[in-house]
């Protein structure tokens, strides 16, 4: 197992808080019921809504994992994958990745690609997380640059070494994250693209 460095963004990108957030609320079809401000949705009994969660890897085929910020309302100080967010009303998942990827991280993607499909409830410290999360795999050549509002910590971590840490030592991640990787390590399409990431990066605006 290669060493991997942890970054702790005490010292990271500080950038403005964006606008107030919307979420949108969905039926277990994923029909639109509403939007609901970010900061009001999540508690004891959270509505179902949209979400994403974002595998981003680099060339190397090191998945980038964030240490959640000790500020959030949901799993604060949780280690978790790449990027999580909400995606607008009549925003893509891609689009909604991308927008979080570059307000968290300071990032880029060379490509995002919506791969598998997932629904989840969690609860822990008396708070619900009720999403349908799509899984949504990345590839990039940038470094992070954290936004110390949102990320704690990062560090990548080869992938194969990620699947066996979480079975070895299962919780020490998100649960989402946790399921979701297991999900794309049988996914022939996250196969397809893992195996053949350089192509990925080669047909990049951003591969340079």
């Amino acid at each position: 197992m290669e060493q991997e460095k942890v970054i702790v963004c005490n010292s990271c990108m500080d950038v403005n808080m964006p606008p107030a957030e919307e979420v949108v609320l969905v039926d277990e079809d994923n029909r639109v019921l509403g939007t609901r401000q970010k900061s009001d949705v999540h508690g004891k009994e959270t509505p179902l809504h949209r979400g994403f969660s974002l595998f981003l890897f680099d060339r190397a085929g090191r998945l980038l994992l964030q240490q959640r910020s000790h500020t959030k309302k949901t799993w604060p100080l949780v280690w978790s994958n790449s990027v999580c967010g909400h995606p607008a009303l009549d925003e893509s998942n891609v689009a909604a990745a991308e927008r979080r990827l570059a307000y968290e991280l300071g990032m880029r993607a060379a490509h995002i690609e919506e791969v598998a499909p997932y629904r989840y409830t969690f609860v822990r410290d008396g708070v619900m997380e009720n999403e349908i999360c799509p899984i949504l795999v990345g590839f990039a050549t940038e470094e992070p640059k954290p936004n110390q509002q949102e990320v704690e910590a990062i560090r990548w971590v080869a992938w194969q070494d990620f699947l066996k840490e979480i079975a070895a030592q299962p919780g020490t991640y998100s649960e989402w994250c946790e399921e979701e990787a297991r999900v794309l390590e049988s996914h022939p399409r996250f196969q397809e693209m893992f195996e053949n990431r350089g192509q990925h990066f080669n047909n990049s605006h951003f591969s340079t």
